[in-house]
């Protein structure tokens, strides 16, 4: 596994994750509403991105793949934890080409169709039972098949392990030699449902209903069972948002509403003439 040895501890958990856990416990479905930047259409655009936003699903902390009984793949021991947030999604959409080419590298679509990334993006989360809302902003980074496997690995494999593996905490030693970023993705993709899965050999998103698929293998309504099946684990992507800024706003008393920011500031944030250091996150309280 590369990424950067640790000693096994707990220190370094982002000051803001319990009480977000805690909160989306409560969500019957955990849904947020997560926003990239997409190219602007027009070459004479007067800015060169504009936002795309769409509901999706959280699928838990990379590397700490929520329990599922019905889930058949292999696993990893759990040796690591993360502040990471995980959701699942089809590389034909046009998220994962956005998340590429907002990147530093403005990499283009033929690269997106591996692993890599690295736009910024936006998940915003309510949870109404407590009536707070989560936003966290940071950059995203697509797993895709190429994570592992023969050959020399891509940049964009590099670039994930890298900028991923660097916020992995070791929480035990024994096994950490041996975890695999492909058996996460193949566990990812074991906790959907077979429905779920079978969406991944739907038609391409977004293509004109009146025009039939030229692959008889895509089609709606499509149950799969198989772990490797080809068509659908070809367009599987689990997608890794890795935090810069968490905002938590708290309404749940009106006239005492609460503001807090926590900005990543690394093992040397040092001190701060605002707010405090807590850990690798610097905590602000601000008006709401």
């Amino acid at each position: 596994m590369s990424t950067s040895s640790k000693t096994p501890s707990s220190a370094g958990v982002a000051p803001w994750r319990p009480l977000f856990c805690s909160h989306l416990s409560k969500l019957d479905s955990p849904e947020f509403v997560f926003t990239s930047l997409h190219p602007a259409e027009s070459k004479d655009s007067p800015v060169p991105y504009v936002p795309r936003a769409r509901t999706c699903i959280y699928r838990g902390m990379w590397a700490e793949l929520p329990e599922n009984k019905h889930n058949e793949a292999p696993k990893n021991d759990r040796v690591y934890e993360s502040d990471l947030l995980t959701m699942t999604t089809d590389v034909r959409m046009a998220k994962v080409p956005e998340i590429f080419a907002s990147s530093p590298g403005h990499g283009d679509v033929s690269q997106s169709q591996g692993s890599g990334g690295g736009g910024p993006v936006e998940a915003v989360f309510w949870v109404k039972d407590v009536m707070t809302q989560w936003r966290i902003r940071g950059d995203a980074y697509i797993v895709g098949q190429d994570i592992e496997g023969s050959g020399e690995e891509s940049s964009g494999t590099r670039t994930v392990k890298s900028k991923v593996g660097e916020r992995m905490r070791v929480v035990k030693e024994e096994g950490k030699d041996s975890w695999s970023w492909g058996t996460e993705l193949t566990a990812h993709f074991g906790n959907l449902s077979p429905g779920m899965r079978g969406t991944f050999r739907n038609p391409v998103p977004g293509s004109p209903v009146s025009i039939p698929p030229s692959d008889k293998n895509l089609g709606l309504g499509q149950q799969v069972n198989d772990l490797q099946d080809e068509v659908a684990r070809r367009n599987f992507r689990v997608i890794i948002i890795k935090p810069d800024e968490v905002e938590q706003v708290d309404l749940s008393v009106p006239d005492k509403s609460r503001r807090w920011k926590y900005t990543f500031v690394g093992p040397n944030g040092g001190e701060t003439p605002r707010g405090k250091v807590v850990g690798k996150w610097k905590v602000e309280e601000l008006w709401p």
